[in-house]
């Protein structure tokens, strides 16, 4: 037993390297290895939602990797653990319990995002005090609350960090989180079997729902229909809703209308790319943490600075960056440098290295469909002229991380419904017109090149 439970730690560090950090502490952290016989390897899990989720998404994984470890294992069963809880931050035992009385629909919370640990700037500070107004579990004027923005710009912590504040201020409310694929998946197994009353019943039992990523249902009917109807139940019982996207509801294709009106009655609210201060921030931070548990840390002048101004799209990306260059130095007992880190982020750096801009853009289109520039961001409307700009527009909005109003502006201060109609028509042009399509892949390579 000892030597299997060593194999499943080594087995867990390399789901964590191959399925992400996310994925890891949502689904394979709560997994505690039991039993290995007949080539059977159970394992407890604190709900029979999380083992299902496992047995679907990633047994093969966990198989092959025990396998490769010279452990065949042929099956992956999971058992509920019987025992109490460990010790946790309030959110999560508060959620915990509140899934043992209806079915567990939601997901395990990470008690490191916090509204503590979240660095506020001008590009989330409208974000962040929306959030932290409905963690503090009193009466809000806004509902629901829409949080939108690219990949490591905080919407998911922000979610977390109300969760965790709830538990301590508003104790008796029952907060779910999840994901809309979550969603998806409880409704998509209540559907199989034939329990949609009781889904029905968990999810208008709550009295906080939070929802991220909504765009995963868009074009998904069944699962709009119910959410939609679960959306409205709770709103009629005035219980607060927040839910998360990667651009604004207006935005997501294929998502019904209705849903869209209904997500756009509250307060929308988007998350910027972040600034420079704010980077270096969120930079400063993290060393000031590690600090606090590596006094022997020796980081030369001047590389927080580097780092903010290098890597300015995905604070993911930049923690991570910082991560990397404190185990490299640990390891080789180094001093983080300048020339360490450029030597030791060389990839990172490379990726994070071209930025497109909105201006570039618009000169390669021109110069494709010989225009002038002129007359890609002037008041002309004739076809020769217009379907150049939308594909300028429809670029922008692939390669840029600006807003549709700030697109809008860079073309002649058009509105911005104008760009979403833009980029609506080379969306749909792209799928009927191969020679939109051939331009679009043609441009999209120049820019990058």
């Amino acid at each position: 037993m000892k030597m299997t439970n060593e194999l499943w730690g080594q087995v867990r560090q390399q789901l964590q390297e191959t399925v992400g950090a996310n994925n890891y502490s949502t689904w394979i952290e709560p997994l505690e290895f039991s039993d290995l016989r007949d080539g059977v390897a159970t394992f407890l899990v604190p709900t029979h939602f999380i083992g299902d989720w496992v047995r679907r998404n990633f047994a093969d994984q966990i198989k092959h990797l025990m396998h490769s470890a010279a452990t065949p294992v042929s099956r992956i069963e999971f058992s509920l653990a019987k025992r109490a809880p460990v010790a946790q931050p309030k959110a999560s035992k508060q959620i915990e319990t509140a899934q043992d009385k209806t079915e567990l629909p939601g997901a395990p919370l990470d008690r490191r995002l916090t509204f503590d640990r979240f660095v506020v700037g001008k590009p989330n500070e409208l974000a962040h005090a929306a959030a932290k107004r409905v963690g503090e579990g009193g009466t809000v004027t806004f509902n629901p609350l829409f949080l939108y923005g690219g990949v490591g710009l905080g919407k998911t912590h922000l979610m977390h960090a109300i969760a965790h504040d709830l538990s301590i201020s508003r104790p008796d409310l029952n907060v779910v989180y999840l994901s809309a694929e979550q969603f998806m998946y409880r409704f998509v197994q209540a559907l199989r079997e034939r329990k949609m009353m009781d889904f029905k019943e968990v999810f208008r039992s709550v009295d906080v729902l939070m929802v991220d990523d909504v765009q995963f249902i868009a074009g998904k009917d069944s699962t709009q229909e119910e959410f939609f109807h679960t959306f409205n139940a709770l709103v009629d019982m005035n219980k607060q809703i927040i839910i998360s996207g990667d651009r604004a509801p207006g935005e997501i294709k294929n998502l019904e209308e209705r849903i869209k009106s209904r997500l756009q009655s509250g307060l929308v609210v988007d998350l910027h790319p972040t600034d420079y201060e704010l980077r270096l921030g969120i930079l400063q931070q993290k060393v000031d943490k590690y600090r606090t548990e590596n006094s022997d840390l020796v980081l030369a002048d001047g590389v927080l600075e580097f780092l903010a101004h290098r890597i300015s799209t995905n604070v993911r990306v930049l923690e991570g960056a910082l991560t990397r260059l404190f185990a490299f130095a640990s390891l080789v007992g180094r001093e983080i440098t300048l020339e360490l880190a450029q030597d030791c982020l060389a990839d990172i750096l490379r990726a994070s290295a071209r930025k497109i801009t909105i201006d570039e853009i618009q000169r390669k289109v021109s110069e494709h469909y010989n225009i002038r520039l002129s007359d890609m961001i002037g008041p002309r409307r004739m076809r020769t002229l217009a379907r150049p700009r939308q594909v300028a527009m429809y670029l922008s909005k692939q390669l840029t991380s600006r807003s549709l109003p700030e697109i809008g502006r860079s073309f002649g201060g058009r509105d911005h419904t104008t760009v979403m109609h833009g980029v609506r028509k080379i969306e749909e042009l792209k799928m009927l017109d191969s020679q939109i399509s051939d331009d679009l892949e043609l441009l999209r390579r120049a820019l990058e090149a």
